[in-house]
């Protein structure tokens, strides 16, 4: 261990001179103000940073402090988050503003241990925000930190494995430089995202550290980090309507438990189903199909599953279905999940009578 623990140590100084000249420039970085960095935090968990910078720009526009999100009407809350995916983190960001702003006085814990208290903010999260906002010298260790750690200091262990997770953030809290703690997780963040690259080889020729990373020297950039192999996913087959009448869509909500929970979605069926079949599912919810405009496929992968789609686009009379009739505008009120991009662009063309037979 103490190895391991001397080899990171070793690699702070020329990390930190290689951060100050080519950190990345992100709308997020440059400030210290608690709430900015952990929103950023948060939407970036799972998610590219490009497709998060729209978001987040729009986000800070609309809900600049922590009482703002405090305050925000869920569907709003839920629509700002659309596209993103993983809706809890914008439920448990919700949340854990409420407790900040009913329980501490509007004031943000200034402590790795003060901010693990709070819905939805896990080891990562706390340290990244209370190296960054407050200086306080803990790592964040997320999947870029675990990859430049085990080149760098040929940790073998498997990174899936909770210990030994434990044994890398050991490792790299006792590195942490204490003038410059967020400077350094920053850096390594950066490191991992544009150097030392996840997928494919590394770009070692542009690596600071290409002198002292262990996994360079033995050639081993290939294995580390050690990962188990993933679960494969298991497949879902559905059969998604559009379903038009007057100007109108039919959609539902979803339960508030489970994948999705609380969004918005078209109404579907499991199984792919031919016109015939379809026609049977429509007539369970008292609708009859008047006329088959469109057939569209679709897939979405999610981390345990992928659904595979089959829609249809028609217009439907009869019952309601008990389903809520939205018109265009009403459409984009409310947050449909990216699960169903594909059919929320085909929807809103139908809505604007830009999408025939």
């Amino acid at each position: 261990m103490k190895d391991k623990k001397e080899k990171i140590a070793s690699i702070v100084q020329p990390l930190l001179a290689w951060y100050g000249e080519n950190k990345r420039d992100l709308p997020w970085r440059g400030t210290a103000d608690p709430y900015q960095v952990w929103v950023s935090e948060i939407m970036l968990q799972q998610t590219r940073v490009a497709a998060v910078m729209p978001y987040y720009r729009r986000w800070m526009d609309e809900l600049p402090t922590v009482e703002a999100l405090a305050a925000v009407e869920e569907s709003r809350l839920m629509k700002l988050w659309q596209g993103l995916g993983y809706y809890s983190r914008a439920r448990n960001l919700q949340r854990a503003a409420q407790v900040i702003v009913n329980e501490l006085d509007s004031c943000f814990p200034d402590t790795y241990e003060g901010l693990l208290r709070l819905p939805g903010v896990g080891d990562y999260t706390a340290g990244a925000i209370a190296s960054i906002a407050f200086g306080q010298p803990v790592p964040a260790v997320d999947g870029n930190v675990l990859r430049v750690a085990a080149r760098a200091a040929n940790m073998d262990g498997d990174i899936m494995d909770p210990k030994v997770r434990r044994t890398f953030r050991e490792v790299m809290e006792s590195a942490m430089p204490p003038r410059h703690p967020g400077a350094f997780n920053q850096a390594l963040m950066d490191l991992g995202a544009t150097v030392c690259l996840p997928n494919g080889a590394p770009l070692c020729g542009q690596c600071p550290l290409v002198g002292l990373c262990e996994a360079n020297r033995l050639g081993l950039q290939a294995v580390l980090p050690v990962r188990r192999k993933k679960t494969a996913r298991r497949t879902e087959e559905m059969t998604v309507f559009l379903l038009l009448r007057e100007g109108r869509i039919a959609l539902r909500r979803r339960p508030d438990q489970g994948l999705l929970a609380g969004l918005w979605e078209f109404p579907h069926v499991p199984g792919k189903l031919g016109e015939s079949a379809a026609a049977q599912a429509l007539s369970a919810w008292g609708l009859t199909p008047m006329d088959w405009r469109r057939k569209l496929d679709a897939k979405h992968i999610f981390t345990h599953v992928e659904w595979h789609m089959t829609g249809y686009l028609l217009t439907a009379g009869g019952a309601d279905g008990g389903f809520t009739w939205a018109d265009r505008a009403e459409l984009e009120e409310l947050a449909v999940p990216s699960a169903f991009a594909k059919y929320l662009e085909e929807a809103r063309l139908a809505l604007e009578g830009r999408r025939g037979t």
